[in-house]
């Protein structure tokens, strides 16, 4: 019988994932810390080790590197929950001898026992030892490797492995589901408790506070297979780490955001939980700015939260492309030779089809008479000119699911 060492600080997801294992045949055991989970890679000798990233007392990465330096366990394959924005963790991750990472917001059982499998060199039949254990795959980028499920052996009862599955997913999400009036009533008290701090050293400490909490939000969201809770908290995980490792960062902006990603998550529970609404084609976002190196940051932004968009320097040729095809999401720049960007606000919101659609200034003039002018041309938000990769990536999120699963006549396409 194989073990598997689960290293997580979540008690909820680290029981869902010991139940899974345990069912399928094999031995378990679960440290909720870094250093619970050093002491028990000596007292439990696992085949495979699954660990979170971001744990207390000692981090996923340095404890792989503790792991890596014994000598029994050099080339134990170590499967671990990375976060998809964190990806200089993730790089990381592969230099302390990671054998795969994982997208927590993107992961659920069934993924991570069929990685287990794969790296334990087993083909879905009773668990057994293999040399394969022993094989570390080194990553093909920078992101998470590919993995190919395992094959499936045939079921034994008339319930098939992926009937069982299903029947697992929805329960865990029914129970997801009916908790969102605690979790969020937690996550506003620790809001409230960041909005009075006073001084660098309390709002870090709330600031910290929310990200834990998030952070486990995100694996839960996961394994209930609720990808848009997920895909949200991970983003506004990433942004949160940020500011609390760099609190100079910390701004009236940055926790304007943080704010309003709290109230998305609101949203998204009371509009975003249905099964069929978990897949959705990809948005259609506009960028407008005249200066090259602003397009490429915004692009890079929203690619960090896995978003396409279309960019163009002018703003004729913006207003062209508005009136011809439908976009979820513009991004505007201000200051613009020809026609600044609260004209052209002013003029899509003429258009038929871009009325109601967000649009986001991104300027360096970030004034009280420059905010007045975005709302009242009709824009929707403002970002200030430097602004954090990780805070427009949060708000080209929030923006988009609010568009895409309000009314029906806003999710009609062109």
């Amino acid at each position: 019988m194989n073990k598997v060492l689960i290293v997580e600080d979540d008690q909820l997801v680290a029981n869902i994932y010991s139940n899974k294992f345990s069912v399928e045949g094999y031995k378990v055991e679960i440290a909720f810390d870094g250093e619970t989970g050093f002491e028990l890679v000596k007292a439990f000798q696992p085949d495979i080790i699954v660990l979170d990233l971001l744990l207390p007392k000692i981090s996923g990465i340095e404890l792989m590197k503790q792991i890596r330096a014994l000598p029994d366990f050099q080339k134990i394959p170590i499967i671990v929950f990375s976060n998809t924005y964190l990806s200089n963790l993730v790089q990381e991750a592969w230099k302390a001898g990671a054998t795969k990472c994982l997208s927590k917001a993107n992961c659920t059982p069934r993924h991570v026992l069929d990685v287990v499998r794969a790296s334990l060199g087993q083909n879905g039949d009773a668990p057994t030892a293999s040399p394969a254990a022993n094989r570390v795959t080194p990553p093909r980028s920078a992101g998470a490797a590919p993995v190919r499920p395992a094959p499936q052996s045939p079921a034994s009862d008339s319930v098939s492995a992926a009937d069982a599955d299903a029947e697992f997913q929805a329960g865990l999400h029914k129970e997801f589901v009916e908790s969102p009036p605690a979790t969020l009533a937690t996550l506003r008290s620790v809001l409230q408790g960041l909005a009075k701090a006073e001084g660098e050293e309390s709002q870090v400490k709330q600031l910290h506070e929310l990200y834990r909490r998030i952070h486990a939000l995100t694996g839960n969201a996961a394994v209930a297979g609720l990808k848009h809770i997920a895909q949200m908290t991970d983003a506004l995980v990433a942004l949160l780490k940020e500011l609390y490792e760099k609190p100079r960062n910390i701004t009236a902006s940055t926790l304007r955001t943080v704010a309003t990603s709290v109230d998305c998550l609101a949203f998204l529970f009371a509009h975003g939980t249905k099964p069929e609404q978990q897949e959705m084609p990809p948005p259609k976002i506009l960028v407008v700015d005249d200066e090259v190196i602003s397009r490429r940051a915004i692009t890079y932004a929203l690619e960090k939260a896995r978003l396409k968009s279309v960019n163009v320097e002018e703003p004729n040729a913006a207003l062209q492309l508005l009136s011809e095809s439908r976009f979820d999401l513009v991004f505007l720049d201000v200051d613009m030779p020809g026609m600044n960007g609260f004209e052209l606000c002013t003029k899509l919101r003429a258009l038929p089809e871009h009325k109601k659609t967000p649009v986001v200034f991104v300027t360096s003039l970030n004034g009280f008479e420059s905010r007045a002018s975005s709302t009242m041309s009709g824009g929707n938000d403002f970002i200030a000119k430097p602004f954090l990769f990780m805070e427009l990536a949060v708000k080209a999120l929030i923006h988009v699911y609010r568009v895409r699963l309000s009314t029906p006549p806003l999710r009609a396409r062109a």
